[in-house]
């Protein structure tokens, strides 16, 4: 079944040490399924990469594998989700106490009907708040 992928999930494919066996199993439905992700998703990732490599948990030189790796996967980014931020987003973030980054996630799986897949806990409360069923799924 197709789902949202939120960075945290994503993060745990390049991170051994974030894997789960849940996470693993997400990232092995993906021969089958694909990932949607909102706008963000790449500039969030980059975010990631640049803080890790700040605290000396991947070297910059590795940035591009790890890019690539995750460009391989069937992962689609909505191009409607930035024309989303100052609507529907920002309200589901002010209404389940969220960041905008963690909303647009939201925002996404609501809209499309697709399952969350988060390791965020507050993001999975939120999720389940605005009626969600619980995607058990990272």
């Amino acid at each position: 079944m197709p789902f949202v992928l939120d960075c945290s999930v994503a993060m745990a494919w390049v991170f051994p040490d974030e894997a789960t066996e849940a996470t693993a199993r997400l990232r092995d439905s993906l021969i089958d399924d694909r990932a949607f992700v909102p706008s963000l998703w790449p500039v969030e990732i980059g975010s990631v990469l640049l803080a890790a490599t700040k605290r000396g948990r991947i070297r910059a030189d590795e940035w591009p594998a790890v890019c690539a790796s995750l460009e391989a996967l069937p992962i689609d980014i909505d191009p409607v989700s930035a024309s989303r931020v100052w609507g529907p987003a920002l309200d589901l973030a002010s209404e389940h106490g969220l960041s905008i980054y963690d909303a647009m996630y939201l925002e996404l799986a609501l809209r499309m009907r697709l399952p969350l897949a988060t390791l965020d806990q507050a993001l999975a409360a939120a999720a389940q708040a605005a009626g969600m069923d619980a995607p058990g799924r990272a």
